[in-house]
């Protein structure tokens, strides 16, 4: 959500500190804040004027009308402050219908005062701009200020002056006080605007001869906006309602939400309930609990929540095992119900987050039945049948009743189910799966067919279901003529200038899309422009309608995409400018940009003329920037669709991003070809779920639009509704709004004054809020009633009175548009068309992979790590033990090259090896390669490489050599003076013997410290014993013919191989061919190797260039004559 509202104290300390104002501020920061916690010895050392002067003490946790309410204590000393607050702090209170507990308390100093030097102010924020109320007479009896106040509304990039706000505003003020009041009014409304506010109240703001005093302030903030205002803001608390306690778990939760890219939500309405939702969508989530609350759950309804905007699987386990944990810590007499639901995806992978679901099942199967939960669910989108045949195996495999339905069931069908109110099928029909677009799905003639199913919210009975369970509470068995409410069409009223007065200037186009639509898209969002072409492709379309895409952090390149069967280059630009050049006919943006780069993205595509439509994406755009993007585009006549939205479709001719979901969905919503239905929605979810409901009760849809879920979206339902009242081949709108803001009243008035004639199907979710104790924000950010005329109940009777066709619920919904339109077929209104097959699209590999449809062999195979899910894993060990069990580098090594968990002495013997092979100084010849290569000005990879280039049997690879050669010797039995004669008479040299410096008497003592550590912890030595007797002989005939250190290593490894327990013979002797042992030379000798090349660097050593004295010239005799 956008618009949060912050306690007393937060919104106090924001205006001491960044208001900038002549008038003179009084009491800065003179507050304190009380708990049951409070240490009140520590408090006054803290805040001394607390012990001399006068007090007043209240409530700080977002109550109204304190003072009326006796919650505000005044002109007190600070031993009368204790008193009052004995009978107060930590009892309950209730505030409306809202029971809670008084918890936090603010002390500050009392003003004396009159109530002639009371006033009251407000700012608050609506599309067209911000609009300040100033009232003479403020204080307790401030009454009705909308009625009273004067109102001053400042245009979006508009600035407010003393002038202004003297002339307008402050017009019954005495005029030795207008001066103070202008100047910090305008410095309020600058810190507002600075601060990005959305509202702040100030009753009483008392003026006095000494200044101004702000008494009670009440104040949101747009939260979105964090990432510009964090440096003033600081790390803000966001205290919940009053009358709902702030949990931990929805603290976790909102933390998962901010570092992730999709949405996580969740609200604690009654942790005692028996009704528990995870639901996908914003939109969805709300008419589930709309639903539930139809159904008589509501005391029942336990939280409100929703994932969406493709969740990883992890973020999923996360959100689900919260929710598991929360409702299995106090059992119910009557169980539990997990209502698992949401709306047909648009792009996100269910199976993929089913899987995070799953996963959290599994870990709390034992509790889940121990309080008797059943769990219902409902889904559809990319991969959802995969994700509901796992969903039903894990109910099989656990022993909890999972009841799982696809798209086939209506969306809220379960929640009947879940509460007894309907029969639960046991083989409900479902699609086998999501490759149906491979065949031409359609076999009927006319649309609809009469072999669809019937309507979905209509009870089915027959043999085949388990008994409806006793209903608590159920709906009135009306008709479906009670339902319905006649069209009236009446053409009275001047329309014009109601719809002038809207805000609506008719500059901008009715026609959005057609089939030559040209669009570019800004992101490198790939999946989605190949939706776009697949759908351009079934759709018969000539070509694709993306002609380029602009992605600033690339060079201009080509991108390779699907064109049916064949494969094309789309142009990525770097700018937009030249994108634009190049492509003057593209008239449509689809932005993906991130909320942080959006808007100015946004803007600087209205700089071209050509563009007329842009649809963005992103959620999260600060609710100021909205707004100046909706004024520039009015001022330009570009049609904005968004922020916070998946786009829009108009079935055979244009569908922006992933709208509409995939290939199977678009086919099984005939979304191929235009229907007569167009419909505008706010939820991009929901629009998929109406494009469903649409295509399962009349002909298909003609146009449909998600105009986004934030309080301002860039175009209104009234925008899009007049355009399709204008379109000829639109015979029947569907509106589905929802609660907050007032758009839903201009449709009203559109219908009485016969500016819509067309029948217009409506419904507003968000009718549960009413019910609710305390508010509640649900997942949009507009989703929230500021007053009663915003509610959903209060606009569907609205509604209903203008002549809409306005269901009892959503459960209705279906039946009331197959009604509609049953009878504008029955009129003649609209002629069924012959159905169409569409060509048929291939499916693309890694998505056919995906769903288990094909197998290929693997190009590569691995059995040592997986990076694939959640955690990364080494030989099947994950990365978080490995530090757990601190295995170090050698057990890692262990892991990756044995795959093996080694024992403790034999990780340690590995990590002493790679410390004694780290480096032997500058002469050999790999650092020497090395330090050329860094000084002729190479990278470090290069430098590296050089030196590694030098490791063979000739320096540093007898390891895997001397390893063979004594393993061979000892193992076939011979004596260690028959091995050596043996490799003399051969002429052949014994690997691992030898040093150029070190002798018998003059030992290496990286040898005598792995000899140390050998002998104490290997369990046998057998090996090393034949090498070192070897030693003896070799050394009697040369002093220098010693056991070094390549040679050491070799034998030992071949010791620990044969002797720690975790390979057979085979194995050891396996890994001692294929050049293992040469690897531990190879990663130690790496770090000697970077560390020259760093020497070298930081010693800014020049060009290496050989002495000649250091060069013997030996020339052929007859070359120097």
């Amino acid at each position: 959500m956008s618009a949060k509202a912050i306690s007393e104290q937060t919104g106090k300390e924001f205006l001491y500190k960044y208001v900038c104002t002549s008038a003179p501020v009084q009491n800065r920061f003179r507050y304190a804040s009380v708990t049951a916690e409070t240490d009140w010895d520590r408090l006054t050392q803290e805040h001394p004027w607390l012990l001399t002067e006068r007090l007043v003490v209240k409530p700080d946790q977002l109550i109204k009308r304190r003072g009326k309410l006796g919650l505000v204590g005044i002109d007190l000393d600070l031993q009368g402050v204790r008193e009052w607050l004995k009978t107060r702090l930590m009892r309950d209170a209730t505030v409306g219908k809202a029971k809670g507990v008084l918890k936090n308390f603010l002390i500050e100093p009392f003003v004396p005062h009159t109530q002639e030097e009371e006033f009251y102010v407000c700012i608050y924020a609506t599309r067209e701009g911000d609009h300040v109320l100033f009232h003479h007479e403020g204080g307790v009896e401030v009454g009705d200020v909308d009625a009273k106040a004067q109102k001053l509304m400042i245009a979006v990039d508009d600035t407010l002056s003393e002038d202004q706000v003297t002339e307008q505003l402050l017009t019954h003020v005495p005029d030795d006080k207008k001066e103070v009041l202008a100047s910090f009014i305008v410095g309020l409304f600058n810190l507002y605007e600075d601060l990005y506010f959305t509202y702040l109240e100030i009753n009483p703001l008392v003026v006095t001869q000494d200044g101004v005093y702000v008494l009670d302030m009440a104040a949101k903030i747009d939260a979105t906006a964090d990432y510009i205002c964090k440096a003033k803001w600081g790390d803000v608390e966001f205290p919940p309602p009053f009358g709902r306690e702030a949990y931990p778990e929805e603290a976790y939760i909102a933390d998962l939400d901010a570092k992730s890219g999709a949405s996580l939500k969740l609200t604690l309405l009654n942790p005692r309930g028996r009704i528990w939702t995870m639901v996908a969508g914003g939109g969805a989530s709300v008419v589930y609990s709309d639903t539930i609350c139809d159904l008589g759950g509501v005391d029942e309804l336990a939280n409100y929540g929703e994932y969406s905007g493709a969740p990883s699987e992890q973020q999923t386990y996360d959100y689900a095992k919260t929710i598991l944990s929360l409702m299995t810590r106090e059992k119910h007499p009557q169980g539990k119900v997990l209502i698992i639901g949401g709306s047909i995806a648009n792009f996100t992978n269910v199976a993929a987050t089913f899987k995070g679901i799953v996963r959290a099942i599994k870990d709390f199967q034992g509790p889940l039945k121990e309080h008797e939960v059943t769990i219902f669910v409902r889904r559809g989108g990319p991969n959802y049948q995969e994700g509901l045949r796992v969903m039903g195996e894990v109910g099989k495999t656990t022993g909890i009743p999972i009841h799982v339905f696809g798209t086939e069931t209506h969306m809220t069908a379960i929640v009947g189910m879940a509460l007894g109110h309907r029969p639960i099928p046991n083989q409900p029909p479902m699609d086998a799966h999501t490759a149906n677009f491979l065949l031409n799905a359609s076999n009927s003639a006319v649309t609809p067919a009469t072999t669809r199913t019937a309507s979905f919210s209509e009870t089915r009975t027959s043999n085949d279901v388990t008994p409806a369970k006793k209903s608590k509470a159920g709906l009135p068995a009306d008709s479906l003529h009670s339902i319905m409410w006649p069209l009236k069409n009446v053409v009275t009223g001047d329309w014009k200038a109601a719809h002038a007065s809207s805000g609506c200037n008719g500059a901008k186009a009715t026609t959005l899309f057609r089939k030559h639509t040209k669009a570019m898209v800004w992101g490198m969002q790939t999946r989605a422009v190949q939706g776009m072409m697949d759908f351009d492709y079934v759709c018969s379309r000539e070509e694709p309608s993306v002609a380029a895409m602009v992605y600033p952090f690339t060079g201009d390149h080509k991108q390779k995409f699907y064109w049916g069967h064949k494969e094309i280059l789309l142009p990525v630009y770097k700018n937009m400018a030249d994108a634009m050049k190049k492509h003057p006919e593209v008239d449509v943006l689809i932005s993906f940009a991130s909320l942080r780069s959006a808007f100015d993205s946004t803007v600087e595509a209205m700089q071209y003329p050509q563009i007329h439509t842009i649809a963005i994406i992103a959620e999260g755009i600060p609710e100021a920037q909205t707004r100046k993007i909706i004024k520039m585009a009015d001022e330009k006549g570009v049609t904005i669709i968004g922020p916070a939205t998946v786009g829009g479709i108009k079935p055979g001719c244009f569908k922006i991003g992933n709208t509409g979901g995939m290939l199977d969905n678009i086919l099984a919503s005939k979304l191929y070809r235009p229907g007569s239905v167009a419909y505008v929605s706010r939820s991009g979810g929901m629009s998929n779920e109406l494009n469903n409901i649409i295509s399962r009760t009349t002909d298909g849809v003609y146009e449909g639009v998600a105009i986004g879920g934030d309080r301002y979206p860039g175009s209104t339902f009234m925008d899009h509704i007049l355009r399709y009242q204008d379109t000829p081949g639109i015979k029947m709108i569907v509106m589905l709004g929802e609660i907050g803001g007032t758009e839903e009243y201009k449709i009203c008035q559109g219908i009485t004054e016969g500016r819509i004639t067309k029948p217009v199907v409506c419904w507003c979710i968000g009718t549960c809020a009413t019910m609710f104790a305390s508010e509640v924000q649900f997942g949009h950010a507009g989703a929230c009633a500021n007053q009663a005329s915003e509610t959903a109940v209060a606009k569907n009777q609205a509604l209903r009175d203008a002549g809409a066709y306005v269901p009892k619920s959503f459960d209705e919904l279906g039946n009331v548009i197959k009604t509609v339109y049953d009878e504008l077929v029955s009129n003649g209104t609209i002629v069924p068309a012959q159905e169409v097959p569409p060509p048929t699209v291939p499916m693309d590999y890694s998505w056919a992979r995906e769903l288990g449809l094909i197998r290929k062999p693997a190009s590569f195979m691995t059995s040592i790590c997986d990076e694939r899910g959640q955690e990364l894993i080494y030989a099947g060990m994950p990365i978080t033990e490995v530090f757990k069990e601190e295995m170090g580098l050698g057990g890692v090594l262990g892991l990756l090259w044995f795959q093996r968990r080694l024992p403790r002495y034999a990780c340690q013997f590995i990590e002493m090896c790679l410390m004694v092979t780290a480096d032997h100084g500058p002469a050999v010849s790999g650092a020497h390669n090395t330090i050329v290569c860094a000084r002729a000005g190479k990278d470090l990879i290069s430098s590296l490489t050089s030196g590694l280039l030098t490791i063979g049997d000739r320096f540093g690879g007898a390891l895997d050599a001397a390893a063979k050669q004594f393993s061979k010797a000892f193992d076939s039995g011979m004596l260690p003076m028959e091995f050596v004669n043996k490799m003399k008479k051969d002429g052949k040299l014994i690997m691992g013997i030898g040093h150029r410096v070190k002798s018998i008497n003059n030992p290496d003592m990286r040898v005598q410290i792995l000899k140390d550590f050998v002998k104490q912890h290997f369990t046998s030595t057998q090996l090393l014993d034949y090498a070192l007797d070897v030693e003896k002989i070799t050394t009697s005939k040369k002093p220098n013919l010693i056991l070094n250190v390549d040679g050491f290593i070799g034998v030992a490894f071949v010791d620990l191989l044969r002797t720690c327990g975790g390979f057979t013979r085979d194995e050891a002797d396996e890994f001692v061919e294929i050049g293992a042992l040469n690897g531990i030379f190879v990663l130690g000798r790496s770090m000697g190797f970077i560390g020259h090349y760093l020497d070298q660097k930081r010693l800014k050593q020049g060009l290496y260039r050989h002495p000649w004295d250091d060069i013997s010239y030996v020339l052929p005799e007859h070359m120097s004559m």
